[in-house]
């Protein structure tokens, strides 16, 4: 979603903001500008496009500063413009602010300051803070602030600065990500860690309900009420070459590349032979000993993640497993309770509707695990429990690296809550073959010439069909998503027993259909729906077993996958799909890292 940045100290200011926004443009944008503090005002210099078009328009302009802030935006109200982008200032070009998250009580908001005169030049939501915070100003900036968001609903962080206040930022933050980073002298803010690890690696995150005033040498916080609180200052261990894209030609090939390091960190110190040793949940015994069902909650890849480990947490604690979207589960009215365990699963701990599903669930009494990879997020702050998973920053907006490593703390997580119940026997072979993970995940990378070679026949196909079973099923999923994002493409997944009730009347002729066979229990029934296929003019693809010796007979190509136990299947047939799609946008000039109309952060509904 939208980024912010924001920096005071003895640097140029605007190179720094270019240099973070640049850093965060993984998270989508449509527009781009920012607002410095010069000769005694306020200027706001912003445009349409990506940074560069931004880049272009400051080159032509004669600033020298030492404050700013910065905002790329993705569009939630009014399209994408230069009137539209951020920042916005008030009537008198006092005050000027950043805003990421969604005002849900803005217009009746901007009906208030229209009758009190007040002019407006966006459709936006943001441009009523600038207008409140001067409606509120009497000459204390962080008091204007503070009575501003008083009268605000929904999700926001700001970061405000002002020509009476040349010394200083303002923050708040309600249910948005806000991060400052500490420097020598000087003082960063920003939406995501990214863009300050060039800079400083101590960094503190705001919690909702803060504010913050910032200069030079650090930060004061308090909370909306003006109560003083500290906040720890956390220290960043990131390499900075881990936001870079290492020789690739995008985030998103460095990403697939960087999965055997990745799952290999999800499971370093968590497998010790044939054992699971999940040290984090030991306070969650008591619970999983008594649960009557678990509750996966997730929002796009990381909900087919929770999808693919649905089966083999049922297998285990044959207790009832659901898997809802975050985005439906949170209108409805769930069946959780002090007898479920939610797991809440989300990359960036951020995402707004998993965010408030884990809230309902705790509110409803349930114990929560947070699966998230970012450290002190939303998420992994407010679950009773969290389960990180080490992927480390994913900087392209599809997922990849993210999936996998949550899949991997899916199942070990299962393996865990399956110690715990007393039915470890079931557990200790599949607990050596998830530590051989790593290494398979790397020979299946080997396969990417033949699948590029693959993509690239292919690119000039309209659609793609999808079909698995079972598990296979959960994994199409993925694909089909994968291929839709970043090639713009029609594609769809069905479970392969669905193919007569519909979907086989859009079958036609040499139509691509990536059919998924890497569970031997359901393989007959899979070349019986290949069949099908192959009847009505298909072009199939098969990802099988390397001992499958019957499906290469009835297909057109095929991808044989090294050797693992039928349960962690998923975590190897991913690999493929995800060149697949990847290779096929890039064939196609797609602009893989930042897909249109995507972002990578759903931190708004």
């Amino acid at each position: 979603m939208c980024g912010i940045t924001g920096y005071i100290g003895y640097r140029e200011s605007v190179p720094v903001l270019i240099n973070q926004l640049r850093r965060l443009e993984y998270r989508g944008y449509d527009s781009a500008g920012v607002a410095l503090l010069q000769d005694g005002g306020v200027r706001i210099i912003r445009s349409v496009g990506k940074i560069g078009a931004l880049e272009k328009l400051l080159e032509q302009q004669q600033l020298s500063s030492n404050i700013g802030i910065g905002h790329t935006r993705w569009a939630t109200h009014g399209p994408p413009s230069d009137a539209n982008a951020h920042p916005h200032a008030d009537c008198s070009q006092q005050v000027a602010v950043v805003h990421n998250g969604i005002i849900e009580n803005y217009l009746e908001l901007r009906e208030m300051l229209l009758d009190e005169g007040h002019e407006f030049s966006s459709e936006t939501d943001t441009e009523v803070l600038p207008h409140l915070i001067e409606h509120h100003y009497e000459g204390d900036l962080e008091q204007a602030v503070r009575a501003a968001v008083e009268h605000v609903r929904g999700s926001f962080a700001l970061a405000v600065i002002s020509k009476d206040a040349p010394d200083r930022l303002v923050l708040a933050r309600s249910q948005s990500p806000l991060i400052i980073g500490l420097g020598e002298g000087e003082t960063f803010v920003a939406s995501d860690i990214p863009a300050l690890v060039s800079y400083t690696r101590d960094i503190i995150i705001l919690e909702d309900g803060d504010m913050a005033t910032v200069d030079s040498f650090g930060a004061r916080i308090s909370r909306f009420d003006g109560q003083p609180v500290e906040r720890p200052v956390t220290h960043v261990s990131w390499d900075t070459s881990a936001a870079e894209k290492s020789g690739y030609d995008h985030f998103m090939l460095k990403e697939i590349h960087e999965q055997p390091e990745a799952v290999r960190n999800t499971i370093r110190g968590r497998v010790d032979g044939d054992r699971v040793l999940l040290k984090e949940l030991d306070g969650a015994s008591d619970a999983i000993r008594s649960a009557a069902r678990v509750q996966i909650v997730a929002c796009g890849t990381a909900y087919h993640a929770g999808y693919a480990a649905k089966p083999l947490i049922e297998e285990l604690l044959r207790v009832p497993v659901s898997v809802d979207l975050a985005s439906e589960f949170r209108y409805g009215d769930p069946i959780v309770g002090p007898d479920t365990v939610v797991v809440v699963v989300s990359q960036s701990g951020e995402t707004a509707d998993s965010l408030a599903a884990l809230r309902e669930s705790k509110a409803r009494g349930a114990t929560t695990i947070g699966v998230v990879n970012v450290v002190g997020s939303s998420i992994a702050r407010e679950s009773d429990h969290v389960l990180y998973t080490w992927a480390g920053p994913e900087i392209c907006v599809a997922s990849t690296k993210a999936y996998l490593t949550q899949l991997t703390a899916l199942n070990l997580l299962a393996l865990h809550m399956a110690q715990v119940r007393g039915v470890e026997e079931k557990t200790r072979r599949l607990a050596r073959e998830l530590a051989k993970l790593p290494d398979l995940v790397a020979e299946v990378l080997e396969l990417e010439p033949q699948i590029a070679k693959l993509a690239r026949e292919l690119a000039d196909r309209e659609h793609f069909f999808f079909l698995g079973r079972g598990r296979d099923y959960a994994v199409a999923l993925e694909g089909a998503l994968k291929l839709k994002e970043i090639t713009y493409l029609h594609a769809e997944a069905y479970a392969a027993g669905e193919l007569k009730h519909g979907p086989l009347a859009l079958i036609t002729h040499e139509v691509p259909v990536v059919c998924l066979v890497t569970q031997e229990q359901i393989r007959e029934k899979m070349t019986s729906n290949i069949k099908e296929v192959k009847a009505r003019g298909g072009y199939c693809i098969a990802l099988v077993r390397p001992e499958d010796e019957s499906t290469p007979l009835v297909v057109d190509a095929v991808v044989r996958l090294p050797a693992t136990d039928d349960r962690l299947m998923p975590s190897l047939a991913a690999v493929p799909l995800q060149l697949l799609a990847y290779h096929v946008a890039n064939a196609l000039g797609r602009e893989i890292d930042q897909p249109r109309n995507l972002a990578k952060s759903v931190t708004v509904e």
